[in-house]
């Protein structure tokens, strides 16, 4: 997902020579992961997983597979060296290149600094105690230590399709909370079954931050917290900025879908006035939020840190907005950051419900990728519109608790920070241009009579529309997952190559007829599947080159290799981009990651593809108008590819 580890290598001092997409937002093959995920266990031949996979029952379905997992590699000097070499070529001068193979040649010596960092790399890959080289370090430097506000540079969205049977706000959260809590069901008791890649199992661990946890502000890096689920049953539920526990079990038995929209509609009731906005707190530099913490828990320790942990203990958050989205890019505004006040934008999941009953996601991307929470919502949209739940028992209990209002106490000084905080969140989203290019045009049907990996055509329409609004091409991100390892999360796809660049550059050529094109375009396709598979594989450049400057000693110099200015303009993501797909979705996306850049979110779905831009103010709009005219210039240009239809007799 996402946009947030794109943007945080970015902004990040530690980081900005590396390369934050939090948001969110992760390439890995969604449709195929998805369905393979939904397949129950018992239609599984788990004896037929080759590669070692040992199944550990005593674990439950979910992690059984976890231990046996592969460790993330650590690639060889040379190889790194020779890849990293690779995806300069597009991006440099010939004497740029050549300074930056020299500093490359002189890092991977025999004498050469990387040989004693690689070594302390492989060391710590091959200590018992450490199941993946990257997870702590990644999660501190990307995430956890990263500054800027959560929302909108770490917040990420999924926009859902409208459900027509229930345009009622309090029949939408009763059915969304119904079905999330069936999935929460199966994390909890570790029933779910494993999703798969290749045929292969993934990392299930990153779902136990997805119920009952919360992320926490400090200095100098926020930490995440995680309650006993069996002891917090309730859903906090959020309305006109004030905050109410829903129990979601009484007496050992879980609220029916009537039974939650009777406290939901208790809720809008009780919610008359709009209350003080403590919630926009969480919207600050994670610096100013961790102060205002401590103001906020001055003003009454015992009642502010009961509110607190009635909310970073809940199950899940459902806010109930008072806004009424219509077009595409209202509802990506609405449910990637809202209004600044009627959210918690620590907790990792957060179900958004408006007025007119149109639903949406926002996500926090510290411990989780997009995939979870992309399987999450996908589950609960596909109950909901298939009725592969009872959502109409119409029974409600007489002994069920009244909706608990969580209260806090704000005085002056609380008041005020709240009040900076709602300044800073305008100010920041006023800085921000989004646009949805719901391109209807033709979607993955049409890709693969192209015989096109739907992923990589993608890929390419984003760089022709950048190469038409600029004239050239930049360094681009791209999202690849690594959850086939242990604790596995991203790896960066360097989506510029020579041979996309050859390509967006014929495409402007009038003298190249559209079969030379074509030509081309196979070779860049070819280009980018081979990195993407090899980042996934945990052989990409960024995580790597990441991991051994991480084992610099204090006050050791630093290697010409990071010195080197094309190592920092290789690795500013002037495109950001992810996909996460599914037909249930009308949109999903994140923030930019660089002030210069775009973050490009997009889904690929049978007959239509979606695209969220934004930007700084560079003409999210434009970029918009490009991606259009791209995709419509590459489906003329393999038109002839395809076989002429067989007349009838």
């Amino acid at each position: 997902m996402l946009a947030s580890i794109a943007r945080t290598e970015a902004r990040s001092p530690a980081l900005r020579s590396l390369f934050f997409s939090a948001k969110s937002h992760t390439t890995t093959t969604t449709s195929a992961l998805r369905l393979a995920a939904m397949a129950p266990a018992s239609k599984r031949n788990n004896s037929s997983i080759p590669g070692g996979y040992v199944e550990d029952k005593s674990k439950g379905p979910m992690l059984r597979f976890q231990d046996s997992l592969p460790r993330l590699p650590v690639p060889t000097l040379e190889e790194t060296a020779a890849r990293y070499i690779k995806t300069l070529k597009p991006l440099l001068t010939p004497q740029e290149l050549e300074n930056s193979t020299k500093a490359v040649q002189e890092f991977i010596a025999p004498n050469g600094p990387g040989r004693k960092l690689q070594e302390k790399l492989i060391a710590r890959r091959e200590d018992p105690n450490v199941k993946n080289w990257m997870y702590e370090w990644w999660n501190d430097a990307a995430y956890l230590s990263y500054r800027d506000p959560v929302v909108p540079y770490v917040s990420y969205f999924y926009s859902h399709r409208d459900d027509r049977r229930r345009r009622d706000p309090a029949k939408r959260a009763a059915a969304i909370s119904t079905a999330v809590l069936e999935f929460k069901k199966q994390v909890d008791n570790g029933t779910l079954e494993p999703e798969y890649m290749k045929k292969l199992p993934i990392c299930m661990d990153s779902y136990k931050w997805m119920f009952n946890a919360s992320r926490v502000p400090a200095k100098p890096a926020d930490y995440p917290v995680k309650f006993d689920p069996a002891q917090n049953k309730h859903i906090l539920v959020i309305r006109k900025n004030q905050f109410f526990k829903v129990a979601h079990e009484v007496n050992g038995q879980q609220l029916n879908t009537s039974e939650l929209e009777q406290a939901f509609r208790r809720v809008y009731e009780l919610a008359g006035e709009r209350g003080p906005a403590v919630g926009a707190l969480t919207s600050e530099n994670r610096d100013v939020w961790t102060d205002a913490r401590a103001v906020l828990l001055e003003a009454d320790p015992e009642a502010n840190a009961r509110a607190i942990e009635a909310i970073e203990s809940a199950s899940f958050v459902v806010c109930l907005d008072d806004a009424k989205p219509v077009t595409l890019e209202e509802r990506a505004h609405a449910y990637w950051h809202g209004d600044g006040q009627n959210r918690w934008y620590d907790k990792p999941i957060q179900f958004i419900i408006n007025d007119n009953g149109t639903s949406g996601f926002m996500g926090e991307h510290s411990m989780m990728d997009g995939t979870p929470t992309h399987r999450l919502n996908d589950f609960v949209n596909d109950v909901i519109f298939n009725n592969k739940l009872d959502f109409s028992d119409p029974s409600v209990r007489s002994n069920l608790p009244e909706p608990q209002p969580v209260r806090f106490v704000v005085n002056d000084k609380v008041q005020a920070e709240i009040d900076r905080a709602v300044a800073d969140f305008r100010k920041v989203i006023g800085l921000h241009q989004l646009a949805v290019q719901a391109y209807q045009g033709y979607g993955k049907g049409l890709i693969k009579k192209f015989k096109c990996s739907p992923d990589a055509y993608v890929q390419m329409i984003i760089q022709l529309a950048y190469f038409k609004m600029y004239g050239k091409n930049r360094p681009t991100y791209e999202s690849a997952a690594t959850r086939r390892f242990q604790q596995g999360r991203t790896e960066t796809c360097r989506t510029v190559s020579e041979e996309s660049v050859a390509w967006c550059k014929s495409m402007a050529d009038e003298s190249v007829d559209n079969q030379a094109r074509a030509a081309l375009f196979r070779k860049a396709i070819d280009a980018h599947l081979e990195y993407i598979s090899a980042a996934s594989d945990g052989k990409g450049v960024d995580r790597h080159l990441f991991g051994l400057k991480r084992l610099l000693e204090p006050g050791q110099e630093l290697p010409a290799i990071y010195k080197d200015p094309a190592y920092g303009y290789s690795s500013s993501w002037y495109l950001s981009t992810s996909q996460l797909s599914s037909e249930y979705f009308n949109g999903y996306g994140w923030s930019q990651v660089i002030d210069e850049g775009f973050g490009i979110a997009y889904m690929i779905n049978e007959n239509s593809l979606n695209f969220n831009i934004v930007s700084k103010g560079l003409g999210s709009d434009k970029m918009s108008f490009y991606l259009n005219e791209a995709a419509n210039d590459m489906r003329d240009m393999l038109a002839h590819t395809l076989e002429a239809p067989k007349a009838k007799l």
